[in-house]
């Protein structure tokens, strides 16, 4: 079981607090949880939130210590971070531990000194403050998440639950991934430079949602899709399907299926033992070279890499169990 600590550094954000135990609480391996996930804090007990809310937080920073992965979750404290706190993320760090932030907790990897020379991402309201209290770190303010070998960071509120999937992902590969998002009620796991949507509103409520439309896709990516085609299943114009597309997912209609292509590709690639022409085809990507383009540009791995690295085997002495593996 992967071990997480979850600091909460107050005033603490109650819906970053509750986005690691809500998405990785879920992750449910060969029928056993996939995560131990421990909320822990400076000071054990009453917590101060940012909202009217009251948290009580039963561990401390001990819990760090026994940790595989370390989340700071969202704060309204942006300086003068607890220096105990502040030790035990740089502690984690130099062990090796993977060490990650949820929205404003950025701030607080950043000031223990964590960010360095790396990409991160925080939430956008906060960047051109970030960007001026921490100009050794490259911010990329218009991006949902970042991973940065072993620190990872996300955009504000939701993208936390996309930094958590990606983790899962990360961990036990996407059918465990999307099996939670489908849990949570989630999207499927989102690339990590998907757009934060910082200037564009919601569209209105119109009732006229292409939720179908990409349900529909979903279950035809094997098959020839193109804008006209969604565009007629939706009964709108191919150029209202785009802009009400991007609207929606951030991504123009063609994107987004690509990505649902290489996400189908990876399950196929980690649940199956198919050649790789039949998970080509199966994907939607057609051929063993797009396979193979897509996913090298995705992951920076071939397909027969990716399969070795992801592959689930049997654990020894039980022929039904699985275990999952993950590159180091």
């Amino acid at each position: 079981m992967h071990r997480v600590a979850v600091i909460a550094v107050p005033p603490a954000t109650t819906f970053d607090l509750s986005i690691p135990e809500l998405v990785l609480g879920e992750t449910v391996v060969d029928g056993r949880p996939g995560y131990r996930v421990r909320v822990c804090t400076a000071r054990p007990g009453p917590l101060a939130t940012g909202g009217s809310l009251q948290v009580g937080v039963p561990h401390g920073l001990e819990a760090v210590d026994d940790a595989d992965t370390v989340i700071v979750t969202g704060t309204s404290a942006r300086e003068d971070i607890d220096p105990r706190v502040l030790a035990a993320l740089r502690r984690a760090s130099a062990e090796g531990k993977r060490v990650a932030s949820i929205c404003t907790g950025a701030f607080v990897l950043a000031q223990a000194g964590l960010l360095d020379g790396r990409s991160a991402t925080t939430y956008w309201a906060m960047s051109e403050e970030f960007s001026t209290r921490f100009p050794a770190v490259e911010l990329r303010p218009d991006v949902l998440y970042v991973d940065d070998g072993n620190v990872l960071t996300s955009a504000g509120l939701s993208a936390g639950i996309d930094l958590c999937l990606h983790l899962v992902r990360t961990d036990y590969g996407a059918v465990a991934a999307n099996a939670v998002a489908r849990l949570v009620v989630a999207a499927p796991v989102r690339p990590g430079g998907q757009a934060q949507f910082i200037a564009t509103p919601l569209p209105p409520e119109t009732g006229t949602s292409l939720a179908a439309t990409r349900a529909w896709a979903l279950d035809r990516l094997h098959a020839p899709l193109t804008r006209a085609g969604l565009a007629a299943h939706a009964a709108v114009s191919v150029r209202t399907l785009t802009r009400r597309f991007h609207d929606e997912t951030g991504l123009s209609p063609l994107q987004w299926l690509l990505h649902q292509r290489v996400i189908r590709a990876q399950e196929l690639l980690e649940a199956t033992d198919l050649p790789m022409d039949q998970v080509a085809g199966l994907s939607g990507l057609a051929t063993t070279d797009s396979l193979r383009q897509h996913l090298w540009r995705r992951t920076g791995l071939t397909p027969s890499a990716y399969r070795t690295a992801f592959t689930r085997h049997p654990e020894p002495g039980n022929a039904a169990g699985t275990t999952a593996r993950s590159p180091k």
